[in-house]
Order: structure tokens, then C-alpha cells, then sequence
């Protein structure tokens, strides 16, 4: 698809009435005022349902002192659910035309998702991972379903891409069987190579002809993505540290690690949207990299509130573990957070060596707070809050030299 500015014949016009059915085609890279629908809002809300599901178990695994077990689980479980809300959201910025079959076929996949979040605690804590996959099949499968609608609906380069993608993406679930019926210890490895195969699919179907994915569009749906898993962040966190008060009396012990894990979530608020990224969004090779960079992003941002609650349950007794690993919960996903939203958004902005290191210095002080006892997570979180306050003064003195140098410089 080329990077028309003119919406297809058929894209979806917010006056004109929805018909139940119409050619699935491309809309125009740009098309003004293109925001996310109540759809995908929805869409967003019910994938955080299976995010909850797999913090849950890794607070659990983390919390008995199986830390490498859990967070294995929790990469595997949470690219399933990170892959097919990315796949779909791309998909929808390209073809989504509101039609009846269109919002039945997502309905579906959010049905799918609801399947894996229910086989979720089987997966980490019997290794049982068949409802996990029966759920992420049938989002792929809803999704080859959209892509076959769209190979119907044109020719040429453009048919040629979608048929890739409906193969490569039936092609990899066959693999995925490989969970279920293989041994063991091997099952590390299928997800390995099948995940690396999935990751493949875009780019290979991708590579002669575009799909007419919206930077705006985009840009808003991974903020808004972004926004909801630190808000079931915050919402873990603030079950732990009720229960904790209610069970125990312990005000004093979690507030320290209340008011440093507010701190956090706001500040990692505060850096993912202090720049507009959609600018930086110019190329497929860009947007691919930034699109899976966010695999990272939010799965330590969720698993923030993970670490909190480990923090909290360690704090009050209930989880067997030393205070530098509870502490550890918390910090490196931190650490992980700030680093890798430095790499995808902020340094592209960053003027000078100053405001460079500030993100990197940030990470690599807050995993240095892990070894501070009882006062990590504070500690950590006036960390953050730290480099929020240095990113917006180094700003604001940039700016203020810029507007100082174009005062004295005479206009050409």
C-alpha cells in the first residue's frame, strides 16, 4: 500500500451510516483526525484482563523464591498476549472499515484472549499450556480471516502481501502445537523459534509493498495501550497495599513502598509521553523496531506492579524471600523500563550529552537502590522522580538559550 494521502473509496466516513458489509480496503496514511474507536478501546481493556492474570502468577512464582521459572512463564505468556493486540493493532490502522463482519472478527479475537487469560495460571503453575494456546490460536486465526477478506478485496502487490500474511500466520500456529506435545525442556525452545518465526511474518509479507498504517494512529494506540497497563499497575499495587494494612496493621512498613511505587508509575507516565513519537514514525524499518521495542516496554511496566507486590507481601511477611530480592522485584524492571523507552523514544529528542545520559544514569541509580533495604522501592522512586525534574530543567534551559540565540540572530 502506498502512502496515499487520500482515503480509499470505501474507508469508513464518521457521516456516513455503517453498512453491514464492505470491501475491506486500505485507508490513506493521511487521513486527518484518525484516533482509536471505542473497538479498539475495548479491544485494549479486555487484553489487560490476561496482563493482570499473568502479574498475578509471577507475583506468585517471585514470591516463593522461583524467580527464573516465573519470569520465563511471564516472557512466553506475555508475548502471546503482546503479539496479537500488536498484529491486530497495525492491521486495523491499515484496513479497519467498521463493518459488522469487521467488528464480529474482533470480537472474536477478544474472545480469544479471555480463553488465554483463563489457562494462564495452569500454564505457570502445572506447565499445562493448552488453554493458552487454544486462545492465541483463535486470535491469530480471526486474524488470517481478516487478511484473506483482504486479499478478496484487491490485486496486485497489495493481494500478494495479504496472502502472505494469512500463510505465514497459519503456518506458524501449526508450530505452536509443538507447546503442547513436546516434552518439557523443550518447550523453551519451540517458543523461542516460533516466536522468532512469528516476528518474521511482517517483514517478509511486508517487504514489496507496505501496508498504510497511520503514525498518528499508531502512536496514540501504543500510548493509550501504554496508559491502561500502568493503570493496572497502580490498581495491583494498590490491592497489595490494602490487603497488607487490613491483614497486618502495617501502615508504617508499606508506606515507604506506596509512595515510591507512586513515584515510579508517574514518572514512567511522565517520560513515555514528555515527546511526540509519531514524527519518528517514517519508515516500515523505524516502526517495526519501535513496534516490537514495545514487547519490552510493556511487559516491564506491568511487571512493575508485579515487583510492588512482591515488595508489599515480603514486607508483611507472606513471601519467603530476602529483602534484596523483594527490592530487586521492583528495581529492574524499573531499570528495564526507563532504558528501553530511552532507546525507542527519548534519545531521537535529546540534544546534547547532558540530556543523553539522563534516562541511562537514571537506570543504572535506581538498580543501584536495590541494595538499600526497606528504602529501595522509595528510594527508587525519588530516582524517577529525579530524572523527570533534570529531563524538564535541562529543557527548559535549552529552550531558553534557543529563543535568547534567535533574538540576537538578525531573521534572513
Amino acid at each position: 500500500m502506498t502512502s496515499s494521502s487520500t482515503p480509499a473509496p470505501d474507508s469508513p466516513s464518521p457521516h456516513a451510516p455503517r453498512r453491514p458489509l464492505r470491501r475491506l480496503t486500505a485507508r490513506g496514511r493521511g487521513e486527518s483526525h484518525r484516533v482509536a474507536t471505542p473497538l479498539e478501546l475495548f479491544f485494549d481493556l479486555c487484553f489487560v484482563v490476561a496482563i493482570a492474570q499473568a502479574g498475578i502468577q509471577l507475583v506468585h512464582a517471585v514470591a516463593e523464591g522461583h524467580a527464573g521459572e516465573g519470569i520465563l512463564n511471564y516472557a512466553m505468556v506475555f508475548f502471546a498476549i503482546w503479539w496479537a493486540w500488536m498484529n491486530f493493532t497495525w492491521f486495523a490502522s491499515a484496513y479497519d472499515n467498521d463493518d459488522v463482519l469487521y467488528r464480529v472478527v474482533t470480537l472474536i479475537q477478544i474472545a480469544g484472549v479471555l480463553v488465554l487469560a483463563a489457562g494462564i495460571s495452569r500454564a505457570f503453575e502445572e506447565h499445562e499450556y493448552l488453554a493458552v494456546l487454544l486462545g492465541y490460536v483463535i486470535m491469530r486465526l480471526a486474524l488470517v480471516g481478516q487478511w484473506l477478506r483482504v486479499a478478496g478485496s484487491s490485486h496486485g502487490p497489495e493481494r500478494r502481501m495479504a496472502l502472505r500474511y494469512a500463510v505465514g500466520v497459519l503456518l506458524c500456529q501449526i508450530g505452536w502445537v509443538g507447546l503442547v506435545v513436546l516434552p518439557e525442556d523443550a518447550r523453551a525452545w519451540v517458543f523461542l523459534v516460533m516466536a522468532i518465526l512469528e516476528m518474521c511474518v511482517p517483514p517478509f509479507a511486508e517487504k514489496d509493498h507496505p501496508t498504510s498504517w497511520h503514525p498518528h494512529h499508531i502512536a496514540e494506540r501504543y500510548g493509550l495501550f501504554t496508559i491502561i497497563v500502568l493503570g493496572e499497575t497502580i490498581a495491583a499495587a494498590t490491592v497489595a497495599v490494602k490487603t497488607g494494612i487490613d491483614e497486618n496493621d502495617a501502615l508504617g512498613e508499606l508506606l515507604p513502598i506506596a509512595a515510591g511505587g507512586l513515584l515510579i508509575i508517574f514518572a514512567a507516565w511522565w517520560i513515555y509521553f514528555v515527546v511526540p513519537i509519531h514524527g519518528h514514525l517514517r519508515s516500515n524499518k523505524q516502526a517495526f523496531l519501535w513496534g516490537y521495542g514495545h514487547y519490552v516496554v510493556f511487559a516491564s511496566a506491568a511487571a512493575i506492579g508485579a515487583g510492588l507486590e512482591v515488595a508489599v507481601e515480603q514486607s508483611v511477611g507472606k513471601a519467603h524471600i530476602s529483602t534484596l530480592a523483594a527490592s530487586a522485584a521492583v528495581t529492574l524492571p524499573t531499570a528495564l523500563y526507563l532504558l528501553t523507552v530511552w532507546l525507542l523514544h527519548s534519545r531521537h529528542f535529546k540534544v546534547g550529552i547532558a540530556q543523553q545520559l539522563v534516562l541511562p544514569t537514571t537506570a543504572l541509580l535506581v538498580i543501584c537502590c536495590t541494595f538499600l533495604g526497606d528504602w529501595a522501592v522509595l528510594a527508587a522512586g525519588l530516582v524517577s522522580a529525579l530524572a523527570v525534574a533534570t529531563g524538564e530543567t535541562l529543557t527548559a534551559r535549552m529552550t531558553a538559550r534557543n529563543r535568547g540565540t534567535a533574538t540576537r540572530t538578525p531573521a534572513v
